[in-house]
């Protein structure tokens, strides 16, 4: 079934408005998950590990198969990741339990991950829309939506798998949606002849690994501050348990509005974006390291969200303007691989520099990051535009996207 480009747009919306309520229902959920295994926190960091060690050999191959199957699969693994929200749920009875199911939910989010993004990336290639950071947008606002949801439905004692029975549901359903609409995958033949992207084989791949190490340094910048919000107003800012936990709240509404609100910037002028987000987090990190209440903290923390919100969507969407249709899994599967390093390690960087010298520390340490990614986005993202216009000068090209086999 073919699907008409309106309804590659929404595929690409609901693909990513069922991750998001996926990670917000997980996020708000993982106290009651702990007290449910009877683990302490630091048994509950060595389970987390477990959610990456799934994903990251999982996400290359989302990328083959998506450019084999196309959207079909994407519909798959949402479904799926609901079902193993509720596996999670259902086996967190101890560390081996919820270790084995974090295993198999890591597995199943990092291949959706790459999945929804090729989607998006088709859509936006297709219609000429800023889908990329526009479906961003609905992740964030989807994850802050579910996570009120699931932590209303933890304070009235309810046990966390009817949070992620009623996710899987949906996921299931959106994936039901999403295959009766799926549209045929570009490469004729491929099922048959076995052909393995050779443009990605023997082109050259240093564009993605740049594309894929800005993304890393985007990543830490942004899962740092999601990760350690609520502790920096609460140990720093002695922010009483509610405004706390509000901290990441207030960050992932900034992001999505951010992100809804400058999609279409970011294709047009992607280098003075990302310029403008990696300034514009280093200063909200470094004005909230030196916060002295919270109304300043939160502040801070809004202005940094704004900088990082549009950072990993105008990496892809630099990306998405410069691969073909039949090799867009795999291009995004190596980006998103190699950025996926820094989201994990984003959140270990700050609780280092927390250890080594203080909280405050930390977010100056952060802030750094974003100021030496402000050095370097743009100026590579520069020179991956006139190194794709040099190898494709005199070659026909078609709208919203060109024929060069790499960015």
């Amino acid at each position: 079934m073919h699907c008409a480009p309106r309804g590659r747009v929404a595929a690409a919306y609901l693909a990513f408005a069922v991750f998001g309520g996926f990670w917000g229902t997980w996020g708000a959920s993982i106290p009651a998950i702990r007290d449910q295994a009877g683990i302490s926190d630091g048994q509950l960091g060595t389970a987390l590990l477990f959610v990456g060690a799934g994903a990251l050999p999982a996400m290359p191959v989302a990328g083959r198969l998506v450019d084999r199957w196309g959207t079909r699969v994407t519909a798959l693994l949402l479904a799926s990741l609901g079902l193993a929200g509720v596996l999670v749920a259902v086996t967190a009875r101890d560390l081996v339990g919820l270790s084995v199911g974090l295993a198999v939910l890591g597995t199943v989010s990092g291949a959706a991950d790459v999945a929804i993004n090729a989607t998006a990336g088709s859509a936006q290639a297709t219609t000429g829309a800023p889908v990329i950071g526009r479906a961003h947008a609905i992740f964030s606002a989807a994850v802050v939506v579910s996570s009120l949801g699931a932590g209303g439905a933890r304070a009235t004692g309810l046990p966390p798998v009817v949070a992620f029975a009623v996710l899987a549901v949906g996921a299931v359903a959106a994936g039901i949606v999403l295959a009766r609409n799926a549209p045929a995958p570009v490469v004729a033949g491929y099922r048959a002849t076995g052909r393995r992207t050779p443009e990605l084989r023997s082109g050259p791949a240093r564009p993605l690994l740049i594309l894929g190490g800005l993304g890393a340094l985007a990543f830490a910048v942004e899962n740092g501050h999601q990760s350690w919000s609520a502790l920096y107003l609460g140990d720093v800012l002695d922010a009483g348990p509610t405004t706390a936990a509000a901290g990441p709240a207030v960050f992932a509404g900034m992001v999505a509005l951010t992100r809804w609100s400058t999609a279409g910037l970011s294709t047009r002028r992607p280098g003075a974006v990302l310029l403008c987000g990696c300034l514009l987090a280093a200063v909200g990190t470094a004005a909230l390291a030196s916060a002295a209440s919270v109304a300043f903290g939160l502040l801070a923390l809004a202005v940094a969200a704004t900088g990082t919100a549009v950072l990993f969507p105008t990496l892809l969407s630099v990306l998405t303007s410069r691969v073909p249709e039949d090799v867009r899994g795999a291009a995004t599967s190596v980006v998103a691989t190699i950025a996926y390093l820094g989201f994990l390690a984003g959140p270990v960087y700050v609780g280092r520099w927390a250890d080594a010298v203080d909280l405050p520390g930390a977010m100056l340490a952060l802030a750094a990051l974003a100021a030496a990614l402000a050095v370097l986005a743009p100026i590579s993202v520069h020179r991956l535009a006139k190194a794709n216009a040099a190898r494709t000068s005199g070659a026909p090209a078609s709208r919203g996207k060109t024929h060069s086999p790499t960015p």
